[in-house]
């Protein structure tokens, strides 16, 4: 369960990292970068020895398939993956 979660934390980590610095809401992808710590293992100890193991597990389930959903679907991901691969190594932040 420990890899799962570090692998979700890193994707989710790179989700928020491509949010922030290509397209046109940095900030949506500060909330996700900043979510996505939930789901690195030393907080996820401190999370569980303060809460019922079951209520952190479907916390962090439900949380994930927002973030999912928030990030292929509204956050058009796949578009700044694009708009990444175009203009690496600089950034290209269209909203501000």
């Amino acid at each position: 369960m420990i890899w799962v979660s570090f692998l979700f934390a890193l994707l989710f980590s790179w989700i928020g990292f491509v949010n922030t610095f290509w397209g046109n809401d940095p900030y949506f992808g500060l909330i996700i970068f900043a979510l996505s710590f939930i789901y690195y293992v030393p907080l996820i100890k401190m999370i569980e020895r303060n809460l019922n193991f079951v209520l952190i597990r479907r916390i962090m389930i439900v949380l994930g398939v927002l973030i999912l959903w928030a990030s292929l679907g509204v956050g058009e991901l796949f578009d700044k993956i694009e708009l990444m691969r175009q203009s690496l190594p600089f950034t290209n932040i269209t909203g501000i």
